[in-house]
């Protein structure tokens, strides 16, 4: 496990404020969520653009400090072995499909900051707890797939208009 990048976990870390900032005002963009990223594509054409070009490593380290995980876990979660993840830090950039499940990771973390209100903990939390809405899955462990993902952003849209599942 050495040959994974050493990440720093505040809680609270500038991306999510500057995520909650953005939320709270005017919206960029529909694609917000990407300054959870580090990134300011918030429109979709350069938000394409960038997914095609491959996102920098240094987005999927902000999001390990962002939703508190280690490398190891949101790699596994974007489906990267560790040794992609050396590589793909020694290059400096993940490849488009890669890139692709990082941002889809940024959306629902950018959905469950707005269902607790700008409240960063209690939606970590709540990402990494056992759901029974979800079969019994984390919201987490569901959104390594798309059709995972679909769920759990409908379950916070259930959620946000008080239709409890």
């Amino acid at each position: 496990m050495s040959s994974l990048p050493d990440i720093a976990r505040p809680s609270i870390t500038k991306e999510i404020l500057d995520y909650t900032r953005m939320t709270r005002g005017e919206r960029p963009g529909k694609h917000s969520y990407v300054a959870l990223l580090g990134l300011r594509a918030f429109d979709t054409p350069r938000l394409v653009e960038l997914l095609g070009d491959g996102v920098p490593f240094a987005a999927f380290q902000k999001l390990c400090g962002g939703l508190d995980l280690t490398a190891a876990q949101l790699a596994g979660l974007i489906q990267i072995s560790a040794r992609t993840l050396a590589r793909r830090k020694h290059e400096g950039r993940l490849r488009p499909d890669e890139s692709d499940r990082l941002v889809r990771t940024a959306r629902i973390f950018g959905r469950a900051i707005d269902l607790f209100e700008g409240d960063a903990a209690a939606a970590r939390r709540w990402l990494k707890r056992d759901n029974p809405a979800l079969g019994g899955s984390s919201p987490v462990a569901m959104i390594a797939s798309e059709v995972g993902a679909r769920e759990v952003d409908a379950l916070i849209g259930r959620l946000e208009h008080g239709v409890f599942s």
